[in-house]
C-alpha cells in the first residue's frame, strides 16, 4: 500500500499524527433481535419435512409445500426484523417498502393452515391457520407504517438525507464484511471503532439536513475510498499477514476517523452559531415589539 506523509499541511492541520481515541462501537447500538426466536423459525418446521415422506403421495405434496411456507415466512420476518431494527437506529427513515414481518404472519398462518388440513381437514386448517398468524403477530409485532422524522420538515431535504444514509450504511456493511476475511479481531474493532465514527456523523446530519451537502463527499468519495482499501487489504493480508500493510491499513483508519470527527466537530460548532445568531434575531424582534427580555 502507499506510504503515508505527514505533516503541518496535512489535512488535521498538526505535525504530529496521534491517533483518534477509539469509540466504543456499540455506543448507540443495541442488541439484534434477528436471533434466537427468528433463527428457532428455521427449525421448526423440520418434522413437516421428514413426516411428508410417510405419507401418500398427496399428503406428500402438501407437506412439502406447508414446509416451504413456513421457511419462507422464517426468512420473511427475518427481513423484516433486520429492516425494522435498521429503522430504529436512525432519526430519519423510510418504512420498509415491503411490510414483510406481517407477511410472515400471514405465510405463517398459511403454511400451518395447510399441515392441518393434510392431518385433519378443514377445521384442524382453519385453527391452525388463525392462531398460526396471531401468535406470530404477536411475538414480532407489525412493520414500521410510516416514515420517521419526516414531520413538519422539507420532505425533499430529508428524503435526500435517508437516501444517502442508506448508501452509506451499505458501504459500512460492505467494508465490515470485508476486514472479517482478514482474521485479525484487532482490526476488526479498529474498523467498528471507525464506523462509530462515521454513524456519529451520520446522526449529525439527520438532526439538520442542511448539513448533507458539506458532508456529501464524506458519505461518497471518502467512504467508498475506505470500503476500496479494506477490500484491498484484506486480499492481501489474508495471504500474506505482511506487518507493513497492516499498519498502513491502521494509518488509513487512523487519518479517516480524525477527519470524520473534525468534520461532525465542524457541523456541531455550525449549528450552535446558527442557534445564536436565531436567538439574536428574535431578541431584537421583541425589542422592536416592546417585549423586554430578562
Amino acid at each position: 500500500m502507499a506510504q503515508r506523509y505527514g505533516g503541518k499541511f496535512s489535512p488535521d492541520g498538526s505535525g504530529e499524527q496521534t491517533p483518534p481515541p477509539a469509540k466504543n462501537p456499540f455506543d448507540g447500538q443495541t442488541r439484534s433481535r434477528a436471533g434466537g426466536r427468528v433463527n428457532l423459525l428455521f427449525l421448526m418446521p423440520l418434522p413437516l419435512a421428514v413426516s411428508a415422506f410417510f405419507l401418500e403421495p398427496a399428503g406428500l405434496a402438501m407437506r412439502l409445500v406447508a414446509f416451504g411456507l413456513l421457511i419462507l415466512a422464517a426468512w420473511l420476518t427475518r427481513e423484516g426484523v433486520l429492516a425494522h431494527e435498521a429503522y430504529d437506529a436512525r432519526k430519519i427513515a423510510r418504512r420498509p417498502g415491503a411490510p414483510r414481518k406481517i407477511l410472515g404472519s400471514l405465510t405463517t398462518g398459511l403454511g400451518l393452515a395447510l399441515a392441518g388440513f393434510v392431518g385433519g381437514g378443514v377445521m384442524n386448517a382453519v385453527i391452525f391457520g388463525v392462531l398460526g398468524a396471531a401468535l406470530h403477530f404477536m411475538a414480532f409485532g407489525p412493520d414500521p407504517l410510516k416514515n420517521k422524522g419526516m414531520e413538519g420538515v422539507d420532505e425533499y431535504q430529508t428524503d435526500r438525507v435517508a437516501r444517502a444514509v442508506g448508501e452509506a450504511e451499505k458501504l459500512l456493511t460492505a467494508m465490515k464484511e470485508a476486514i472479517v476475511r482478514a482474521r485479525d479481531r484487532e482490526l476488526e474493532r479498529r474498523v467498528d471503532s471507525f464506523q462509530a465514527t462515521a454513524r456519529a456523523m451520520f446522526r449529525t446530519i439527520e438532526d439538520d439536513p442542511r448539513d448533507l451537502t458539506q458532508a456529501r463527499k464524506y458519505l461518497t468519495v471518502y467512504l467508498m475510498g475506505a470500503r476500496d482499501a479494506t477490500i484491498k487489504f484484506a486480499d492481501i493480508y489474508s495471504q500474506s499477514r505482511s506487518a507493513e500493510a497492516r499498519t498502513d491499513y491502521v494509518q488509513l483508519l487512523d487519518d479517516l476517523e480524525r477527519n470524520f470527527n473534525a468534520r461532525t466537530q465542524k457541523m456541531l460548532t455550525d449549528d450552535h452559531a446558527d442557534l445564536n445568531i436565531e436567538i439574536e434575531v428574535l431578541r431584537e424582534r421583541l425589542a422592536r415589539e416592546g417585549v423586554v427580555s430578562h
